[in-house]
């Protein structure tokens, strides 16, 4: 009997292991992994309107480091054509030789400006020579606009930034609203209040908020920045119309006398 007893209980040993699930196996696997909070898996879990949220936020900031990107090397470069331009202009070189050797369909701001005047100089005097009465206030009013123009073209897209800094942490916390009442939604239908069963909505939710951040805060650092260098530009604009102005108004006196 005490060998027949032995063999029972090694018998069921040996079929409560086959039967029990073994360390590494699809069942413990599936036990012990939790809720995906990828950010893949938190977009493609969400719902449809989170989901519009998020791409629209993904988009808008892709876009804004597009604007940021393009406007740093185009001011970088304009500021070097600023000082090789100046450099011309103040060396000495005829005024009449320097607008001829200008290229038309590759001219800087500041040689557009030049432009400007130039062709309001030369339109001033009549066939014959003589000097049209009120030349200096022509170019003066010819060059404001031009400076104008191009002032307008250096904040071209700013407006975006602003608009991008401003109001995507409000597009990212009406995707987290919506999020947190799905959860609330799930709760009234599950009936269960366990934290397993709404984080995984929250999180999704707050992800919204995170991506709102993400596209506001480099949009707003830039849009300061590039304002700053926006106003430097135009300000050496400005200073370099009043400049030639002054000096076209001696030569327009001088001519006239």
């Amino acid at each position: 009997m005490e060998f027949l007893s032995i063999d029972l209980l090694n018998s069921s040993m040996s079929a409560m292991s086959w039967a029990a699930p073994r360390q590494g196996s699809p069942a413990i696997e599936a036990l012990n992994t939790g809720p995906d909070f990828s950010a893949w898996s938190m977009f493609r879990e969400a719902s449809l309107v989170v989901q519009i949220v998020m791409v629209i936020l993904i988009a808008a900031s892709f876009w804004s480091w597009a604007i940021i990107v393009e406007k740093i090397w185009k001011f970088g470069a304009l500021r070097k054509k600023f000082d090789t331009f100046e450099k011309s202009f103040w060396s000495g070189t005829s005024l009449d030789d320097l607008y001829s050797k200008l290229d038309a369909e590759k001219r800087s701001p500041i040689e557009r400006v030049f432009a400007s005047g130039m062709r309001e100089w030369r339109r001033s005097f009549e066939t014959g020579g003589g000097l049209i009465a009120g030349a200096s206030q022509r170019i003066d009013r010819a060059m404001g606009v031009a400076v104008e123009r191009e002032t307008q073209k250096l904040e071209t897209w700013m407006g975006f930034l602003a608009t991008v800094g401003a109001i995507a942490p409000f597009v990212g916390l009406f995707g987290t609203v919506w999020g947190i009442k799905n959860s609330f939604e799930e709760i009234a239908v599950s009936q269960n209040t366990n934290l397993s069963v709404v984080a995984p909505g929250i999180a999704e939710a707050l992800l919204a908020t995170a991506l709102g951040l993400i596209a506001a805060i480099p949009a707003v650092i830039a849009y300061n920045a590039l304002s700053e260098r926006v106003g430097r530009l135009s300000a050496r604009l400005e200073t370099f119309s009043d400049e030639f102005s002054t000096l076209l108004s001696r030569q327009l006196e001088r001519r006239a006398a």
